[in-house]
């Protein structure tokens, strides 16, 4: 009895060998059957077998099938927003098959299935997708190669589903963020080519001329940004952020007057302009705007750093006015107000740097100036402030 048992545990052990041994055959049918997670299994075995690897049907099958498991994973993600994508890198799988394929054999044909050709030629929406993902986590070196292969895909034929510049914005950006800055330009300016309306894309292009001092092209590019985006307030904004930089400050009060703040619904769009108020030291219509902005993201060093310097710039104000009534021998009463609400607005700003410092901890500008409000406040942080200073200019 007992070899008996040995004897059909031995059996189904083979029969499991066995069934985990490749063949193209078993992952086309699950394909066929559209059980497309099985085939991805039985074709990966596939693609790891040193025969079957070599051939372009192999690299066929997994371009397909990796190709409908990005559609049902993307299909799924754009009708519920919590799905959890099983196979994110699904998009550069299949792209890496088709070429594969091609590489091997670019006639290879399956029944019911794309041909490599036709397959690379249809993924750059996933691909843009993932890619955007990546982005998205910091990944940039990933995005940066995902969107590259949407780039080639894109532009392999007459795209069925223009991208107006998506693809091309993104991969502007990632290359940006890599700090490889050689073609972003080129890249930016094929997104205007392809359609795009991104205020963000004139934006950086303005920006890249402002760096090689090119004032006229800088113009142009914000007179085409005028007339494709006339009414976006990101476009008024980079308006009034050249004119200031052209020297005109006249100009850029005179817009930045015309803003409709209500009009800014954009974290970004509101430090921007309280940073041109705080440079008009228009602090209260600046620390407003920044109100707002630190309401939608409370974690923000710049937000926090600015609030700092309106309380700081309300404090001085105070400050000044306490000593002007004390000159003129006023009421003590308005003298005590005016010095308390120094006092306040001198806590107010040590508290929202301090809030930045967290986020910065060795940011060199934020640690000198609470040191000079812990001084002014005799504060003992003011030496442990400085300790730090001295610590970091070492």
């Amino acid at each position: 009895m007992k070899k008996y048992l040995l004897l059909i545990v031995n059996v189904l052990l083979l029969m499991g060998l066995s069934a985990q041994k490749p063949s193209l055959t078993r992952a086309y049918n699950c394909f066929y059957d559209k059980d497309y997670d099985k085939a991805k299994e039985q074709i990966d075995l596939c693609t790891s077998d040193e025969k079957l690897s070599e051939k372009a049907q192999t690299w066929l099958y997994k371009g397909n099938i990796e190709f409908l498991l990005a559609n049902r994973e993307y299909s799924e993600k754009q009708k519920n927003e919590n799905y959890q994508i099983r196979y994110p890198d699904a998009p550069n799988d299949a792209f890496d098959a088709f070429e594969k394929a091609v590489s091997i054999n670019p006639k290879t044909e399956a029944l019911d299935m794309m041909t490599a050709q036709d397959g690379l030629k249809q993924l750059y929406p996933y691909l843009l997708v993932r890619g955007v993902d990546q982005l998205i986590a910091q990944d940039y070196q990933g995005a940066k190669k995902t969107l590259a292969k949407g780039i080639k895909s894109y532009e392999m034929d007459t795209p069925q589903y223009p991208m107006n510049g998506d693809l091309y914005y993104y991969y502007a950006y990632a290359l940006e963020s890599l700090g490889e800055t050689d073609e972003v330009v080129k890249y930016y300016r094929k997104a205007l080519d392809d359609g795009s309306q991104n205020p963000y894309v004139f934006a950086r292009l303005v920006e890249f001329y402002k760096t090689q001092n090119d004032r006229q092209k800088a113009e142009e590019m914000l007179a085409l940004a005028k007339q494709k985006n006339l009414n976006d307030v990101s476009i008024k904004l980079l308006e009034i952020d050249l004119a200031y930089w052209s020297g005109d400050s006249a100009k850029a009060v005179t817009l930045l007057d015309q803003v409709d703040l209500r009009s800014l619904s954009t974290v970004d769009a509101m430090v921007n302009m309280a940073n041109f108020f705080i440079k008009e030291k228009r602090y209260e219509a600046a620390s407003k705007l920044l109100e707002r902005a630190n309401g939608t993201s409370p974690n923000n060093f710049v937000v926090l750093y600015n609030l700092g310097v309106c309380a700081y710039s309300f404090s001085e104000y105070y400050f000044t006015r306490q000593n002007q009534l004390a000159l003129q021998q006023a009421d003590a009463s308005d003298i005590q107000a005016a010095k308390s609400l120094s006092e306040k607005y001198l806590q107010e700003a040590a508290d929202y740097f301090e809030q930045a410092r967290v986020l910065q901890p060795n940011d060199l500008n934020l640690l000198n100036t609470l040191r000079a409000i812990y001084v002014r406040q005799q504060s003992p942080k003011a030496d442990a402030i400085d300790a730090v200073i001295k610590q970091l200019e070492k």
